[in-house]
């Protein structure tokens, strides 16, 4: 008689996947200092290290649309943990190696950039391959696990330099690294499905040539700048409303938008079943314009705090959101479908915020001018769903 296969272990094991892209993703920043007096590297030179990383992800969304089908889920999730940690690992190791200790943290940051971009792209369809039911409140929960992971990353380091020091900054990559190394190991032992059954998946050309397909890319673009752009401002909000000092503001900014972001994608992860995605994502998207609109445009402080911490609730199901419907609407789209929603995430992600440096710069570097101009993304990405909502209603009148 076969053992039934316990697909919850699956399920821990991408929620721990998501915990090392936020590892991945926000540890290095908290460095960026560190960097500055320990190497004497330029902040202009810093400012290459998270450029770095999302374009290394970008370059992963497009080959593994291509190869990670023929590869194999479980080579490609496994190389991604053991990527995320040799990268970490790399980072105390190589800028002390080699002669430029610039050269050495950005290979170290392209390693674990690797790693991250596999994440990405590989763990959303290994769950919505499991058959588990209600999908859309299970993908809400387990990219919850990024937003828990980012506030475990900024509290956990904080908290260890404080008690020991800035200095071993290296004892605590290490530990951090130790998490991934032990995740490689879940994905050997569990089990994985093909999302499509060998061969069924739809071609990137057929893919492509879905008007739907290029509806959902739109979506995730906007997604992808909502969520990122608020939250790479977040700190500098922070700062000015609370009055704290410029460190405790980075650190508080960007926790408590990624504390929210989990709340939102938790409670949706909870009450899926009971709620409509579409009309759930176009609410969210109306109330992040507002919360963009009340940060860029309110004179008092508090407001502006208010509404960036708020906006983590907003944006909070964009991205999963989308990829449940792109699921839904887009079947048989199979790994290249969610390479792509990962490629467009990540290309909102990075023109969401170089949008609000160069409109700021333009006007004076007045932060409040950029985050006005980035109010076009969740109002883009809310009548989108507007659409979307009208196009669902007219095929149901149909049938």
């Amino acid at each position: 008689m076969c053992q039934q296969k316990n697909y919850k272990k699956t399920l821990y094991a991408c929620y721990l996947g998501f915990v090392t892209q936020a590892i991945s993703a926000n540890f290095t920043p908290l460095l960026f200092l560190t960097f500055k007096n320990d190497y004497a590297i330029s902040l202009e030179k810093i400012a290459m290290i998270p450029l770095v990383f999302y374009f290394t992800q970008l370059l992963v969304d497009i080959v593994a649309a291509k190869y990670a089908d023929k590869i194999g889920y479980r080579l490609c999730v496994i190389a991604s943990q053991v990527l995320s940690s040799l990268g970490l690992l790399a980072l105390t190791i190589l800028p002390d190696m080699l002669s430029s200790a610039f050269a050495g943290i950005l290979i170290a940051v392209a390693l674990y950039a690797i790693g991250s971009g596999l994440i990405e792209v590989l763990l959303s369809p290994i769950v919505e391959a499991c058959p588990f039911e209600n999908k859309a409140g299970v993908m809400s929960l387990l990219h919850s696990f990024y937003c828990w992971g980012a506030v475990s990353v900024i509290l956990g380091s904080t908290l260890f330099f404080a008690l020991f020091g800035i200095e071993y900054w290296k004892i605590m990559t290490v530990i951090w690294a130790l998490i991934p190394l032990y995740n490689a190991v879940n994905f050997i032992n569990c089990p994985i499905e093909k999302l499509n059954g060998e061969g069924s998946g739809m071609s990137i050309k057929q893919l492509l040539s879905v008007p739907m397909f290029w509806m959902m890319i739109f979506l995730m673009v906007c997604a992808g700048s909502s969520e990122a752009t608020m939250a790479q401002w977040a700190s500098a909000f922070t700062e000015a409303g609370l009055k704290v000092s410029k460190t405790i503001g980075d650190l508080a900014g960007p926790c408590l938008f990624a504390a929210f972001m989990g709340i939102a994608r938790m409670l949706y992860g909870k009450f899926s079943n009971k709620l409509d995605l579409i009309k759930t994502m176009l609410l969210c998207g109306v109330s992040a314009t507002v919360c963009y609109l009340a940060a860029s445009l309110s004179s008092w402080a508090a407001v502006g705090l208010l509404g960036c911490a708020l906006c983590g609730l907003a944006v909070g199901i964009m991205w999963p959101g989308t990829i449940s419907l792109s699921a839904n609407k887009c079947p048989g789209g199979g790994t290249a479908l969610f390479a792509f929603l990962a490629l467009a995430g990540d290309l909102g992600a990075t023109a969401g915020p170089v949008l609000v440096g160069k409109v700021a710069e333009a006007t004076g570097e007045n932060l409040k001018n950029g985050l006005l101009a980035a109010t076009l993304f969740p109002a883009a990405l809310a009548l989108g769903l507007l659409l979307l909502y009208k196009k669902s209603r007219a095929d149901r009148k149909s049938r």
